[in-house]
């Protein structure tokens, strides 16, 4: 009897579970062009932990989803976001059939503009997505207009420079050692492949390293994220490059465990936007993955991007007044063409090879070893015994004569004694002459050859007075990494990971072209006597092409960095907590002896050690399933980059005294407010960055007392701050409005304060002074007064309005209107220090120095704000089962000219000099300024085969 209730009992519990219905959502994600379905498309039920992948036929589907009204987001790269309301019934499965996905065809925008800019602002998903966090990559109204309206006015997100976000390519941190910046022009004309990205704002926590306080950015290029495809795509502009061609072929995962990409490109001008800017580049990437079986798959990426760019000119206000906002001193014609002395060239191969490991349905082991390797070279024009080459040089300007004062009378000023006949006939001379001439240079190398009776009767090449060289940087990176992302329990996931990378950097001045002459001597024609010479192990060397000279060094770096991070979600807030580590060594590898520092440039020098920790956190608050707040918060140390941790590396193997580890704080707080139609966002952000070094070279004119009473006191020198501190605030708002289901507006706002937040101190090595007694001649000119100056360089306010119409045809067409203001030009420390007010001669304050001329002198100059109006469109066709897409933008279309940035000349280091030449009227050292693009235009068609 009673085995008889108990089976009873067991067959009523069965039938009431089977009774049960799931209450949930079910539905299938497919292209709305092609009607084939999506894979990888991340599906999110919004303000809950729930977040799926689509299966390879674009299958999803959740199960106990909480009751009532719920919003779902649609994700995937190359598509337009969809987010819609649902109604969740209990025991009831909610069926929403085949759900459409449109191209996103701004991302065709985004590949435009990315490759005009090539600037530090800079898709599919992965089955390493593990939390809805992932959905930062995304990019809201305010980083499109930031990204890709405002970059090219030089906007930075928050003020911030690039240094302080982090790049990755499949999981491996891509900033440079050397100044913490990601090399752009290593992954260049390869946009087609790149557009797999995830990205975090601020300090929010990434799912492949601890970050930075910008951000973090991780290029994904695993083979088989990419969906089967080949796409051509042909491109024109006038911004610095003319014409790019591309092609990319991805194969998808074959039955076999066999899936690879590759991709080729390339990019030309004869001249971009500004004048004798030439540019050359090719591309090529190739990716391949072996799934060896549901656990393990090898996947090989490799990137080989040549390319080299001619450089513009910063220029004067005098010289941009006789010639134009597109003049460039930096070339001349030869042989009837235009060639430019000042050219970039990056050639460095990336080799990577990834382990994908699924220990089970909730861990994740990523892992992989990367090579980079290659060169970087800027060229320019070095002489001896001769004038300088550039066409705008002081002493060619006319201002050279229209600010000339009469020596000095003792402790006073000289009179001012302009020379008006000469400075017109400068104007004249420079209009005619203002252009490298090279043909001068090729003559300058030659000696005459002469018959018997003395007469000339031809040139022979002979000692090259000047030659053409090249800057040049030999890396070789080596890094391993590995990332571990598994999830503990229904609320706790963890990352956690690290990478060991070491460089060798080859740092030296390789001469590149004789111009017709037949040596170059390897000295310093500016000293005298075994200072003069570059190498003391092998003096009075007469070089040729392919050799090195001038200086040459080794860096020899490594960094061990590790990191956790812990995040907790539940239903109605989610938190997380980071950790880092982070161990750093330099050490600088003399390889001439150089006859100034006889005592301290060959060899190694010290090994410089820094230890740095990290900590963020952060909590979201989930108000409902359209509300959210956010609070993040970091503290952080990072070591000095190699760039300034050795101040005069071209010549010793000085370190920075009492070097210190920079410190960063950083808080923001944010509301997300989001509907099917509304989407906005309001961020406030607070950070500092404390104990900045920042080292600097540049000609001061009035800086030294040489000990030979009213003599030469000018001297090329290298400037190091310590103790910089800065200081950025602000807010960012975005809105984003569907007004009918074809058109959408948006407006984005940025309002920031930017300033410097301490007067640091400021040192001088002065080469001239070094003895053998005195290896290292560092003058300390103390504080420099730059606190509540404005960060230079960038519009601290922008903000943006557009509006977009879309065709249910399959054609689009966007406006938007941008307003910046609040950009100020980069300002000269030295001018800032108590020594600049002082007679070098004397050591005594110049008589004529007052408070107010000074704050008159020493006012920031702020830019104009600008207005840019901006107008794009596109359309695509479907024409035999294939895509074919045309995009056009037109930027600035109001041809309007304004500066992007600046710098004040430091040459004149002391009060009396620039008080006189402001007071000229015609300064012959003003601020040099560069300009953006006036209106510009890119075209791109592209064909999905």
């Amino acid at each position: 009897m009673n085995k008889f209730l108990l089976g009873m009992l067991f067959l009523l519990n069965m039938s009431f579970v089977f009774a049960q219905k799931p209450t949930g959502i079910k539905g299938k994600i497919i292209d709305s062009k092609t009607q084939k379905p999506l894979e990888n498309v991340v599906v999110t039920i919004q303000n809950t932990p729930l977040m799926q992948l689509t299966t390879s036929d674009g299958i999803f589907s959740f199960y106990a989803v909480p009751s009532g009204n719920q919003l779902v987001l649609l994700h995937s790269q190359g598509f337009k976001d969809a987010l819609f309301p649902i109604v969740i019934v209990k025991d009831q499965m909610l069926d929403l059939g085949a759900i459409p996905l449109e191209d996103n065809q701004t991302s065709e925008q985004q590949t435009g503009i990315i490759t005009l800019l090539e600037s530090d602002l800079s898709d599919d998903n992965s089955g390493s997505e593990s939390t809805s966090g992932l959905l930062q990559s995304s990019r809201d109204a305010f980083q499109q207009a930031a990204a890709f309206n405002w970059g090219q006015a030089r906007f930075r997100i928050r003020g911030l420079d690039s240094q302080y976000a982090t790049t990755m390519i499949n999981g491996v941190t891509m900033n440079k050692l050397f100044d913490g910046r990601p090399q752009w022009g290593d992954w260049g004309g390869l946009n087609n492949v790149i557009r797999n990205q995830e990205f975090t704002v601020g300090s929010f926590p990434s799912d492949y390293a601890f970050g930075g306080i910008l951000g973090t950015q991780e290029i994904n290029t695993r083979a088989s994220i990419y969906k089967p495809d080949m796409i051509l795509s042909f491109s024109g502009t006038n911004t610095n490059y003319s014409w790019r061609m591309m092609a990319t072929y991805a194969s998808g995962m074959n039955n076999k465990g066999w899936a690879y990409v590759v991709s080729a490109g390339t990019r030309w001008a004869d001249e971009g936007y500004f004048d004798g800017t030439n540019y050359n580049a090719l591309a090529g990437f190739i990716s391949v993955e072996k799934k060896i079986n549901d656990q393990h798959s090898l996947n090989f990426s490799g990137f080989y991007t040549p390319n080299s760019r001619a450089k513009n000119s910063p220029n004067t206000a005098e010289v941009t007044g006789l010639t134009s906002e597109k003049y460039n001193s930096y070339w001349g014609w030869q042989d009837g063409k235009k060639r430019n002395a000042r050219i970039k060239t990056i050639e460095e191969p990336i080799l990577m090879l990834n382990h994908f490991f699924t220990l089970n349905d909730h861990t994740i082991l990523n892992s992989s070893l990367t090579y980079q390797f290659g060169k970087i070279t800027n060229s320019n024009i070095d002489y001896q015994n001769g004038n300088s080459p550039d066409p705008t040089y002081y002493r060619k300007m006319p201002s050279y004569y229209s600010s000339l004062y009469a020596p000095d009378n003792g402790e006073f000023s000289g009179a001012f004694i302009p020379d008006y006949e000469n400075a017109d006939k400068s104007v004249a001379l420079f209009l005619a002459n203002n252009q490298i001439d090279w043909k001068a240079l090729y003559y300058a190398n030659q000696s005459p050859v002469l018959d018997a009776s003395g007469k000339i009767t031809g040139y022979a090449s002979a000692k090259s007075n000047y030659v053409l060289y090249e800057d040049r940087t030999d890396d070789q990176t080596i890094t391993a990494n590995s990332t571990f992302n598994t999830q503990l329990s229904d609320t706790l996931f963890l990352t956690a990971g690290g990478f060991y990378s070491h460089l060798k950097s080859h740092n030296y001045q390789q001469l590149t072209d004789l111009l017709g002459g037949l040596y170059f001597d390897d000295i310093d024609v500016f000293y005298n006597g075994n200072q003069a010479q570059s190498d003391l192990n092998h003096p009075d060397r007469q070089v040729v092409v392919g050799d090195a000279y001038g200086y040459n060094f080794n860096y020899d770096a490594n960094t061990l960095n590790l990191f956790t991070n812990f995040k907790f979600t539940y239903d109605k807030v989610d938190f997380y907590l980071a950790q880092n580590f982070i161990s750093t060594n330099y050490q600088r590898e003399g390889l001439y002896q150089n006859g100034i520092y006889a005592t301290n440039s060959f060899g190694k020098s010290e090994k410089v050690k820094f230890e740095n920790f990290g900590f963020k956190g952060g909590i979201l608050f989930k108000i409902s399933g359209k509300q959210q707040l956010n609070f993040n918060g970091a503290y952080l140390s990072n070591a000095p980059t190699i760039r300034n941790t050795f101040p005069n590396s071209r010549l010793n193997n000085s370190v920075v005294a009492d070097l210190e580890n920079e410190n960063i704080s950083s808080l923001d707080v944010s509301y997300f407010y989001r509907t099917p139609k509304w989407q906005t966002r309001l961020t406030l952000f607070y950070a500092t960055i404390k104990n900045i070094t920042q080292t600097s070279f540049f000609y001061a004119e009035g800086i030294f007392d040489d000990g030979a009473g009213y003599a030469n006191t000018d001297a090329f020198v290298s400037q190091t701050l310590t103790h910089l501190d800065k200081k950025n605030l602000g807010a960012e708002f975005s809105f984003q409005y569907q007004l009918s289901p074809t058109l959408m507006t948006n407006f984005s706002a940025a309002y920031g304060q930017y300033t410097y937040d301490s007067n640091p101190n400021v040192t001088i090595t002065n080469d001239a002074q070094a003895t053998i007694e005195n290896p290292n001649p560092v003058f300390d000119f103390g504080t420099s007064t730059l606190q509540n100056y404005h960060q230079g360089g960038m519009p601290q306010q922008a903000f943006a309005l557009g509006i977009e119409y879309r065709d249910p045809k399959y054609w689009w067409i966007g406006v938007n209107i941008n307003y910046l203001a609040d950009s100020f030009i980069d300002i000269s420390p030295i001018s800032r220090t108590a020594t600049f007010y002082k007679n070098p001669e004397s050591g005594f304050n110049f008589p004529e120095v007052s408070e107010e001329r000074a704050r008159e002198l020493l006012t920031q100059e702020a830019f104009e704000p600008t207005t840019l109006l901006n107008i794009s469109g596109g359309k695509s066709w479907r024409v035999k089962g294939k895509n074919i897409g045309l995009f056009a933008t037109v930027n600035n279309v109001l041809d309007l000219t304004y500066k992007t940035g600046g710098y004040e000349q430091a040459r004149n280091a002391n009060f009396r000099q620039l008080n006189q030449d402001v007071s000229s009227g015609t300064p012959n050292f003003g601020n040099k300024y560069f300009y953006g693009y006036g209106r510009t235009y890119f075209v791109n068609l592209y064909i999905n085969l």
